[in-house]
């Protein structure tokens, strides 16, 4: 009998330090979120921009929105003076690195146009990267005088910009929330008929994405 005390002590002691606090750890470890970083570039068309990062490996979520601008609360179909259509782009920096997913914003943008993206022009259009700290900005100035350095005979005009609230596209116009998947067909004439896609492949040729 008293065997059997001390045997059950000795299962108590060692369930209570040893068992019960590796499987807490272990709970805590499956538990915990990846850790994910986010930025905010602007394109052009966020259809596109959508698209073109969501197939990015490494990249687990692209939102549309506005950035850039003083006006609260922004809208599509409203006002949204002195913002740029934008992507908020959420990845894994293991898979993903900040500079990779610079390297894939210039070959998805003309970095020539002054007036806009592509078919569409007006501030809102107009491409530009925003930057949260001192090492984003240290590192999208290198990408962008490689750019420079490419083109030497044409002006890189997209600038380099501190970062501000973003605001995503939501309540009634939240339907340009992956429009590209929800409205396939009218997407796809949209960016064909914009001529993304044959200006892209006309500025950086084999370096294109797509």
């Amino acid at each position: 009998m008293y065997c059997v005390e001390v045997y059950y002590l000795i299962l108590v002691t060692i369930m209570k330090n040893i068992v019960l606090p590796i499987i807490a750890a272990l709970m805590m470890m499956v538990g915990q979120p990846a850790i994910a970083a986010k930025t905010v570039l602007a394109g052009g068309c966020f259809w596109c921009m959508e698209s073109d990062f969501e197939k990015l490996k490494g990249v687990s979520e692209v939102v549309s929105g506005f950035s850039g601008g003083t006006l609260e609360n922004p809208t599509y179909s409203g006002n949204h003076a002195g913002h740029y259509e934008a992507v908020e782009i959420t990845y894994d920096p293991k898979i993903v690195d900040y500079r990779s997913i610079l390297d894939h914003y210039w070959v998805n943008i003309d970095p020539f146009d002054d007036r806009g993206q592509f078919c569409d022009k007006g501030h809102s259009y107009l491409a530009a990267i925003f930057v949260a700290n001192d090492n984003e900005k240290a590192i999208a100035e290198v990408t962008r005088r490689e750019v420079v350095d490419m083109f030497p005979e044409q002006k890189v005009v997209i600038p380099i910009l501190a970062a501000s609230k973003f605001y995503p596209i939501g309540g009634k116009e939240s339907y340009h929330q992956d429009f590209y998947k929800k409205s396939p067909i009218r997407y796809t004439t949209y960016r064909w008929g914009c001529g993304r896609d044959r200006r892209l492949k006309e500025v950086w040729g084999d370096k294109v994405t797509h």
